[in-house]
């Protein structure tokens, strides 16, 4: 160890420390034969102080009377510290009293109630006794400040008109400019005021008054005073009514979908005006915006709430405000709204069977009432949406979580969902669950409707009606057809094996037409076969009919109208049996090129044809008919249709109307060679207002009508021959009666195309009332 450190003990003493050398940490390790140790660090560091700065300081300017710092501001050092201060070039350092004051903790210098005399510069001074050096500051210039004024309210005078509340309080502020400091007075009215209980002068001058009355109302001067002279500045108090809440709103519960109202309603002073604010759970309803379900209603003095249609996400804290220029109050109130449960979550399927399902499920939010019920619903693709299914337990209360569906079909594909209910209705029904298909089973469900029959000879033709999908409970689905002779007790047994078959063809050359047959139709699948049907008798085949109609005629009825005749057939065993018969035409009997086929069904023996061409040949054909099909047909016969009717309608119609009797008279119409001869003609006839139509025939070309006196009538005239009824006139209109005598008429002539026409006789001969 160097002649410079040396042990003392277990001390370390350092002979003339060096600041270069000896600076830095320390630890003592202490040795035995039982173990080393090593002490915590221990840091020597020497006491210093830098010099001040030689950077002016700036002039710190004071009022008299007002209480001024100067700060010391220490350079960097280490080690404690004593501060003192001198004054201008005095050597003596300033004395401490009751305005002076040196703080040894920053070394600022604090005087209070500055005079004249404390102006002048101010010198810091410092010293480090553990590095046994001392340094001073700068001077700090402290000067005095020459705007001394007297009190003036010009710029800060009293607030006007001052408004409290009955019970609140009040601080009228008095700040007027001065220097130095005024001293503050108040008066009410002409009354000084003094302090109490309830009226007090505060430290700045201000005035307040606690617990306000209706009797503080008034006006109130300021005055204040100081040695330069003194001020007054005076404002009115006006005291109004407190606001109150009256009625305020309170806790609700309300079931979704109903409309309420919550109340708001207050008494306040009639000058003050009032606004009602309600927010929802800390947010502020903004009505004015038109907000989907809130509404204000109400006056003045009333903020009540309507919710229409209130929604279950209304629930919560309702608070209203109500605020003046006074004050802010608010109310509060929980509404609780109830409805239909929540949608059950995490429907599951946890087992599956050929005809059950095992269920679980989750509830969903109760919406503040109680679940009392859930129901489960299936669909399946060949539903009609969903559909309630059966459950064990049958009744699934409001804490049943799980369930067993029966009642499925084997083999189809089902999804599920839960719905909940309470006592305010049923809810939304929950996310379907996995699609899983049901396993597959014998099927149960045996074909209905058995039929047959027909076919042709040797043939039995079997018909049922197809078992629907969702019903085969399983693959490779077909149909068993069991049958026998009626009286037989030997079974023949075929398989079908086509899902969507629904008729069979059974041949056998032993089989005989109509031979009764008893059968039975199953089903089967890949499980096995399944139930069978009721027995039904089905008829074999039969032949055709082998005879053909005898006494075929034809006979026309107009230009594109015929009859066609035949005697029946008087048919048996033998002949084979008739269910009808089936009538051909065509025009060219050398090319016997059918254009046409009409089937009678029963006994009838007659049929008409319509839609000819006019002045035609036309040959008929007529044959039997059953199940088997057509037998032969009879020779043909022909007739010719009539040639067309007349092409030109009526001309020249003239009408006369005397009292309620009409005369018509026309020129009759000639034919073409081609066109039928005109046999006579038709008067169709009708009221204006009405659908019916009347028809009065003649083989004249006059007639006469009876014709009410309160009606308009519209009349049309058309041919009538042989190839049918001819081309009609134009529509006339007869006016009523009514209408003609009101101008002065009585007998009125007129003719459609030729009315220059004078019509001198009439050959009326029928009349008839126009009714």
């Amino acid at each position: 160890m160097s002649y410079h450190y040396r042990l003392d003990g277990g001390s370390l003493a350092i002979s003339s420390p060096r600041t270069d050398q000896d600076t830095g940490t320390y630890q003592c390790l202490a040795t035995n034969p039982l173990g080393t140790i090593l002490s915590q660090k221990a840091k020597l560091q020497f006491a210093y102080i830098e010099d001040f700065e030689t950077k002016t300081r700036s002039t710190v300017s004071v009022r008299e009377g007002q209480g001024v710092v100067l700060l010391c501001g220490p350079p960097p050092h280490f080690g404690g510290l004593s501060y003192a201060w001198t004054f201008n070039d005095n050597p003596l350092y300033v004395q401490e009293d009751n305005r002076r004051f040196v703080s040894q903790e920053t070394g600022n210098l604090y005087i209070a109630k500055v005079e004249p005399s404390d102006v002048g510069n101010y010198t810091c001074y410092i010293t480090n006794k553990e590095a046994q050096r001392s340094v001073q500051g700068p001077p700090t210039p402290l000067v005095q400040r020459t705007d001394a004024s007297a009190p003036d309210f010009s710029k800060n005078p009293i607030k006007k008109n001052s408004v409290v509340q009955v019970g609140g309080d009040i601080v009228i502020e008095c700040k007027p400019n001065a220097f130095p400091r005024a001293a503050i007075s108040w008066k009410r009215g002409m009354e000084i005021l003094r302090q109490s209980k309830r009226v007090f002068i505060l430290k700045d001058g201000s005035l307040k008054i606690h617990n306000v009355t209706r009797s503080d109302a008034g006006s109130y001067t300021c005055i204040a005073t100081n040695q330069f002279g003194f001020a007054k500045n005076t404002g009115s108090l006006a005291v109004k009514e407190r606001t109150v809440i009256t009625v305020p709103p309170s806790k609700m519960d309300v079931t979704v979908g109903e409309s309420i109202v919550l109340p708001c309603q207050v008494s306040h002073d009639p000058s003050i005006e009032v606004v009602f604010l309600w927010s929802f759970n800390g947010d502020v309803i903004d009505l004015k915006k038109g907000v989907a379900h809130f509404e204000k209603i109400g006056g003045e003095s009333v903020g009540d709430l309507m919710i229409r249609n209130i929604q279950l996400n209304h629930s919560g804290k309702y608070l209203c405000t109500v605020k003046t220029t006074l004050e802010s109050l608010s109310a509060e109130a929980d509404i609780i709204v109830r409805g239909p449960p929540g949608p059950p979550e995490d429907v599951r399927v946890e087992h599956i069977s050929s005809t059950t399902s095992q269920l679980s499920w989750r509830p969903g939010s109760d919406n503040n009432s109680p679940i009392q019920i859930f129901s489960i619903q299936a669909r399946t693709p060949f539903s009609v949406g969903w559909q309630a299914v059966s459950t064990v337990p049958e009744i699934l209360n409001g804490k049943t979580y799980n369930a067993t569906v029966v009642g499925l079909s084997p083999w189809v594909e089902y999804e599920f969902r839960v719905v909940a209910g309470n006592s305010i209705g049923i809810g939304e029904p929950s996310k379907p669950s996995e699609v899983l298909r049901t396993k597959a089973s014998v099927p149960v469900m045996a074909p209905t409707n058995i039929n047959g029959g027909g076919g042709s000879r040797s043939e039995l033709v079997i018909t049922w009606e197809s078992i629907p999908e969702e019903l085969q409970n399983g693959e490779e689905f077909g149909y068993i057809i069991m049958l026998r002779p009626v009286g037989s007790t030997t079974w023949t047994k075929e398989r079908v094996p086509f899902v969507d078959s629904s008729r069979f063809v059974y041949r056998n050359e032993s089989i005989t037409p109509l031979s009764p047959f008893e059968v039975k139709v199953g089903v089967y699948n890949k499980k096995g076969e399944g139930a069978l049907s009721t027995t039904s008798i089905v008829y074999s085949g039969e032949d055709e009919p082998q005879v053909a109609p005898r006494g075929t005629s034809v006979q026309s009825f107009s230009a594109s109208e015929m009859e066609v005749s035949w005697n029946a057939i008087a048919w048996n065993r033998n002949t084979g049996r008739v269910l009808g018969y089936e009538v051909l035409y065509w025009t060219d009997d050398s090319k016997k090129s059918v254009i046409g086929k009409i089937r009678v069904s029963g006994n009838v023996t007659t049929k008409n044809i319509t839609g000819l061409k006019a002045n035609t040949v036309y040959f008929a054909s007529v044959r039997a008919y059953n199940t088997a099909g057509t037998g032969p047909s009879s020779p043909p016969a022909n007739g010719t249709t009539k040639k067309s009717p007349p092409s030109q309608p009526p001309a020249n119609i003239a009408w006369k109307l005397t009292n309620s009797k009409l005369c018509l008279n026309w020129e009759h119409v000639k034919t073409m060679e081609n066109e039928s001869e005109v046999l006579g003609y038709k008067i169709l006839y009708r009221q204006n207002r009405q659908s019916k139509t009347h028809i009065l025939e003649t083989n004249n070309t006059s007639a006469e009508l009876l014709v009410p006196f309160e009606e308009d009538y519209l009349i049309e005239i058309r041919t009538v021959s042989d190839g049918g009824d001819g081309s009609s006139s134009e529509e006339i209109r007869i006016p009523k009666m009514s209408s003609l005598s009101s101008r002065g008429v009585s007998v009125i002539e007129l003719s459609i195309h030729f009315l220059s026409i004078v019509i001198t006789i009439f050959y009326c001969f029928a009349i008839q009332p126009l009714i």
